[in-house]
């Protein structure tokens, strides 16, 4: 008789830490980060005002080559920046505005964007995490209120069998 498989026990998140010390270095971890991303990946971003969320997507989107200036679409909720070759769009999101869950979303169409998208979330906790169970969340941390300390501290966190393997590691080399 065969004893029954053990039930799956979730993974820990493959999660990598780095120190950033410029716009400059957080622009090339997107440009870097872009090389790991592919259509259906959920990327969420999380930090205090300032810390670098735009600035990261800006290198993403310039590391995916996507068409149009990647600025914060705070006003605008979410803007789409089509690829210029063969790979995925970019659809950057900033929900610092939306106060729901993914029901205040449902008008984004996020759900039928993520298979064939990049989506890159800023506050998106509490928000976005419906999508998928395999998400990337970036949080990054910085000196508050010294508006002079350009250091940050970068978490990534792989969840979900999509990132138990995609070689977050490799950023820090």
């Amino acid at each position: 008789m065969e004893r029954p498989a053990a039930p799956a026990v979730p993974q820990d998140p493959a999660e990598t830490r780095l120190t950033i010390t410029s716009p400059e270095q957080m622009r090339e971890l997107g440009r870097h980060l872009a090389k790991l991303l592919r259509a259906g990946d959920l990327v969420m971003l999380s930090g205090e005002l300032g810390a670098g969320k735009t600035t990261l997507t800006r290198g993403l989107g310039e590391g995916l080559g996507v068409r149009g200036a990647v600025t914060s679409p705070t006003f605008v909720i979410a803007r789409v920046h089509p690829s210029l070759g063969d790979g995925p769009p970019l659809v950057h999101v900033d929900a610092y505005r939306l106060g729901g869950g993914l029901d205040e979303m449902e008008d984004l169409d996020l759900d039928v964007s993520l298979s064939d998208s990049v989506i890159v979330v800023e506050w998106g906790e509490g928000k976005v995490e419906e999508l998928t169970e395999d998400r990337l969340q970036v949080v990054i941390h910085r000196a508050v209120g010294d508006t002079t300390d350009e250091v940050r501290h970068v978490t990534l966190a792989g969840l979900g069998e999509r990132w138990a393997e995609a070689g977050l590691e490799t950023l820090t080399a």
